[in-house]
């Protein structure tokens, strides 16, 4: 006999990975899985040793991973339901256990068919069509995880949380593509005030249910800026600032697979080095205002990541060049660097925008137009230049 009717009904060709340590059950399903499809087909001979890696081992690689249940389950079930939680990967269970009570347990877990032994390869198939539809249907566009530009200072007060802000705003106006702003500034993060945002949902809400974020989870968090911009807002009240870092971690993940850019209030979060923060794949923009408490905790933040770390750019912000009192050889020999941006100081516009919740990009200036310059560099624009004589940004 042919090969049945997946593949004549001409589905898609799935990958899929078998897992089972009892090689008589994993050797059926393989078998099984041969007569229906073309597909590549692998075998796992134990379950993974960690839930966590999960997404790295199956689910980025395969389209359809089928568990045996029997070899243990409650282990098997948990692996079921981190399969599905990250949603790349639909899970079928097998077990020669006739069990109406396991069957409702595996899809509680996420299981999406339960099979049993011996297998029936027209079952099989007929699972395996289903399966193809439901990954046509839901299976989000696989894309490159989006840009993270991370905002941090190593003394507060330097102004992050407006630079990170209008930054957000700036780049969901100019660009055009998916932008989140994250404000991890806790206990007290700032951003949804000067974006006149009153948020029914916080950031607390995503670290503290990490374990079952996912894009559905996190869109449902989100507020909605008037320029386009998606906010994660701190908590209105008094949040703890201890949260793990595969909390954290888990956040940013989920973020980068469904922005082109995700924008992170970190505050003075200097606790936060150890997290993706700090990914290799990262910006850190480090805003400093020059004073020399700024100056000296930013010197030893910079040694910190000299040699590690994320892509480095020092931001100068409140920048009066006619009013240093320190000079610009001693600022550039305490940050070790040249500062790649110098944002000027408009005292007037920011406390505006902090009272009336109106983005500093709503304005033409040399304010707005020096964060425009910074933003157009990240998405990888050419550089422009203001117009005024005299002025001109730096990078």
């Amino acid at each position: 006999m042919n090969k049945v009717n997946f593949l004549s009904s001409g589905a898609e060709i799935l990958s899929v990975a078998v897992i089972s340590p009892d090689m008589r059950r994993r050797n059926a399903a393989t078998a099984a899985l041969t007569e229906c499809q073309n597909g590549p087909i692998r075998e796992f001979t134990s379950y993974p040793p960690n839930l966590e890696d999960v997404p790295q081992v199956l689910t980025r690689d395969f389209d359809v991973v089928i568990v045996d249940l029997d070899s243990d389950l409650e282990y098997a079930l948990e692996l079921v339901k981190s399969i599905c939680i990250h949603g790349l990967a639909t899970a079928i269970v097998y077990s020669e256990q006739r069990d109406p009570e396991l069957l409702l347990r595996a899809m509680r877990a996420g299981a999406r068919e339960f099979l049993t032994l011996p297998f029936d390869r027209d079952t099989m198939a007929e699972a395996l069509t289903r399966a193809s539809a439901l990954r046509s249907a839901v299976r989000p566009e696989i894309r490159a995880d989006g840009k993270l530009l991370v905002f941090l200072s190593a003394k507060g007060g330097s102004g992050v949380t407006t630079l990170a802000c209008n930054s957000a705003v700036a780049l969901a106006e100019d660009s055009g593509q998916k932008t989140l702003l994250i404000d991890l500034n806790l206990p007290l993060g700032d951003a949804a005030i000067n974006l006149g945002i009153r948020p029914e949902h916080s950031v607390v809400s995503a670290l503290e249910n990490f374990k079952r974020l996912d894009a559905s989870f996190l869109n449902s968090l989100l507020e909605r800026h008037g320029s386009g911009l998606s906010v994660l807002a701190a908590p209105s009240e008094l949040a703890p600032t201890h949260v793990s870092d595969d909390a954290i971690d888990k956040l940013l993940e989920i973020a980068r697979q469904n922005f082109d850019f995700v924008v992170v209030d970190a505050g003075s979060r200097l606790d936060l080095q150890s997290t993706r923060l700090f990914d290799k794949t990262a910006t850190l923009y480090l805003v400093v205002q020059i004073g020399v408490a700024e100056l000296r905790n930013s010197n030893r933040l910079i040694a910190r990541l000299a040699t590690a770390g994320p892509k480095l750019e020092i931001v100068l912000n409140r920048y009066d060049p006619k009013n240093l009192e320190i000079s610009e050889e001693q600022i550039t020999k305490a940050l070790t660097r040249p500062a790649e941006w110098k944002i000027p100081n408009n005292y007037a516009a920011v406390r505006r925008m902090q009272n009336t919740a109106v983005s500093l990009m709503e304005d033409d200036s040399e304010l707005s137009r020096s964060i425009r310059e910074l933003t157009r560099s990240a998405t990888g624009q050419p550089a422009t230049r203001s117009k005024r004589k005299g002025f001109r940004f730096f990078r």
